[in-house]
Formats: C-alpha cells, sequence, structure tokens
C-alpha cells in the first residue's frame, strides 16, 4: 500500500470514496485493502456508498460499513434503493447521484468496480466513476462470480492475515441474506485472496487485487 502513497501524489490518501453497485460489493471487493488503510491511518475520511439495495439489505450495508470502518475519524455512509440489475436504466438519476457526490466530496482515492465486470450494474458504476472524476487516483476492484471475468491485476493491496480473517468474518456476520449463495464462502474469498497474493508475493501469501488505468506521480 506504500504505492499509493506515491501514485497520490507523495503522501498518503485521508480521502476515500468506495463505490459499490450492491449491499456487499465494497466489503469483498476491497474490504480487506480498507480495513489495512483504517487500521495504519485512523485520520481517514471515507464516504462509502451502496446505490442498490432493498430494505433488508440496506440494513446489512449499513451495519457492515460501520463494522468495516470502525475506528476511522470520519465517515459517511449513503444507501440508495435503485433496482438491483437495472442500474444502467436509471442513467439520468445516476449520473445526478454522481455529480452530487462530486460536488460534496473531493477524493484522493476512489474505488470502483472493474470496468470489464460482467454484470451490468458494476460496469455502470465503473463506468460514471471514470465520467465523473477525470484527475483522481481509482482502483477498479474485482468480485468473483459465476460469469467468470477475472482478468490480470497490475495493483495489489497486501494483506496481513489478519485483515483477511476480519474482512471474512465481517462479511458472514453482516451478509445473512447472501448465506445460501454457493459462492459466498468463506473459502472462496480466501483462495481468491491467496491466488492475487501469490501473483505479487505478499510476504504473508494474501492480497486484493485491483486494476489501476491511469495514474500520475
Amino acid at each position: 500500500m506504500e504505492s499509493i502513497g506515491l501514485l497520490a501524489g507523495g503522501k498518503p490518501p485521508k480521502r476515500i470514496l468506495a463505490l459499490g453497485a450492491h449491499s456487499d460489493d465494497i466489503e469483498i471487493g476491497c474490504g480487506g485493502t480498507i480495513l489495512r488503510l483504517a487500521a495504519e491511518r485512523p485520520q481517514l475520511e471515507v464516504l462509502w456508498v451502496v446505490f442498490a439495495a432493498t430494505p433488508e439489505r440496506a440494513a446489512e450495508a449499513r451495519a457492515s460499513a460501520c463494522a468495516f470502518l470502525e475506528g476511522v475519524a470520519t465517515t459517511k455512509v449513503i444507501v440508495r434503493d435503485y433496482r438491483d440489475g437495472f442500474l444502467p436504466f436509471s442513467g439520468a438519476a445516476m449520473k445526478d447521484e454522481f455529480e452530487t457526490l462530486k460536488r460534496d466530496f473531493s477524493p484522493d482515492l476512489i474505488f470502483t468496480h472493474y470496468r470489464d465486470d460482467r454484470h451490468q450494474d458494476h460496469r455502470f458504476v465503473s463506468e460514471l466513476t471514470w465520467n465523473t472524476w477525470r484527475d483522481h487516483l481509482i482502483l477498479e476492484y474485482e468480485i468473483p462470480k459465476y460469469d467468470g471475468d477475472f482478468g490480470s491485476p497490475n495493483f495489489f493491496g497486501v494483506l496481513p492475515a489478519s485483515a483477511l480473517d476480519c474482512k471474512i468474518e465481517l462479511l458472514e456476520r453482516h451478509f445473512p441474506s447472501q448465506a445460501t449463495k454457493p459462492w459466498f464462502t468463506a473459502d472462496l474469498f480466501r483462495a481468491v485472496a491467496r491466488i492475487r497474493g501469490m501473483e505479487c508475493a505478499a510476504p504473508g501469501g494474501f492480497a486484493e487485487g485491483f486494476y489501476v488505468r491511469k495514474a500520475r506521480f
């Protein structure tokens, strides 16, 4: 994660924007990295935004975000109720949401979905992220799924084993609505982190993978 400081302009990021189409996306894609940043830099300001959530899943999202952001100096969690699977068809309203975020919060670092994700909601959030912020460091995270759309990340957030364990424990605790999904399992989350850790020679063996399209220092 030391590279984030360099890419963000020579100093560690203080203001972080985390964007997720659905209630558990941020946690799955970059939850371990956020836990590590929160532990290392408690002075962080984090704006956490989820766009599509039913009332049940909205409650899960808020509780989970609070748990992942415990100890962070300044936090704000926004959970919207756009229809799951239909975000591209709410284009004008979604664009307004992003313009409001841009006006109200100026991040040093943005986490968003992988541009080539096969889920239409994920791709649309990524597209709007790039349309809205032209001069920011953007890390695109990945979500495992049936479509098999994993790529080859070019940036890695090394995870201590404790951060990965915490990420998995919080996912299982806060998203009971997903417990019956065959992909929502501790061994899958650990396997992804182990593969990414192997790819970047992480000292502890675990990492989260990201895609950096454009950066300067």
